[in-house]
């Protein structure tokens, strides 16, 4: 039995579909240009986790890109609609937004529910390996050119999955961008944290990164575990001296990165209060 779902929004009605069945036409612009926008929760036990600060970035980022978007409280139904079809164990819960076809529709919005891979809850658990790569754009560049979509999380994530597809030729399990200058951003599906002295440390978002909702979530409790928190341009000297690194992110939750360019490392037992603070424990 397929244990995935689909659901479409359209004129503030919420319709569960075939996940097999036909979503999208060959004309939009999501799947012919990547033009629109998503966001991924983790649905745990039957709850959707952190569900307005997702709402929150998909508005968000549906603004910086000038896409039309459905009502917040549509958007709240769907995510109701689809957490409601859980059965179990854990799930993605996406949420797409497009362009719609051009002159005929002003967008498609569309959820999906889909367990997730024994993969992610198997790196989540032991910890990844990663290497960094290149972005190829200086650090400051995404800041002042807003057609970069610096922030913004757009469809179009072949780059991404290409980082990804790179790391894995090359025996990692994921990878980490560098600006053009050598200073530290992403992941490409994760925010990246380090701790130095039980102080977490991120990369700042005029980088052109992602806003990360799990990393603002770590941040905003960090203090009640006696961590202290700042926001810090940073080079790769500054994780292979730090105590911990971990790659954060909805799903994955904060995964431990064990080895670092072909460099092991440890996480000086910091990764439990981690998970915890994050609300994903293995």
């Amino acid at each position: 039995m397929d244990s995935r779902r689909v659901a479409v929004l359209d004129h503030r009605t919420v319709t569960l579909i075939d996940p097999a069945a036909a979503v999208f036409s060959a004309f939009d612009l999501g799947p012919s240009r990547g033009d629109g926008v998503f966001e991924t929760m983790l649905v745990r036990s039957g709850v959707a986790l952190k569900p307005e600060a997702h709402l929150d970035r998909l508005a968000r980022s549906a603004a910086l890109m000038g896409v039309p978007s459905p009502r917040r409280a549509d958007w709240a139904r769907l995510v109701e609609v689809l957490t409601a079809e859980h059965g179990g164990g854990e799930a993605a819960l996406k949420l797409l937004l497009t362009r719609g076809i051009e002159r005929v529709s002003e967008y498609t919005a569309v959820g999906t529910l889909s367990p997730l891979s024994p993969e992610v809850l198997d790196q989540r658990r032991r910890g990844i390996s990663v290497v960094a790569l290149t972005l190829g754009l200086p650090a400051d560049l995404r800041a002042t050119s807003p057609w970069l979509l610096g922030g913004v999380k757009y469809l179009s994530y072949a780059v991404n999955m290409a980082a990804q597809r790179h790391a894995r030729a090359l025996g990692a399990d994921d990878a980490l961008f560098l600006s053009l200058d050598g200073q530290l951003l992403e992941g490409p599906t994760s925010t990246l944290v380090w701790a130095r002295d039980r102080i977490l440390h991120t990369p700042p978002v005029e980088t052109g990164i992602l806003p990360g909702t799990t990393q603002a979530l770590l941040f905003a409790g960090a203090g009640t575990a006696g961590l202290g928190t700042a926001v810090s341009p940073g080079g790769l000297a500054d994780l292979h001296a730090a105590d911990a690194v971990w790659l954060v992110s909805s799903v994955r939750g904060a995964a431990a990165v064990t080895r670092l360019d072909g460099v092991p490392r440890g996480d000086a037992g910091l990764t439990p209060l981690i998970q915890q603070l994050t609300g994903i424990s293995p």
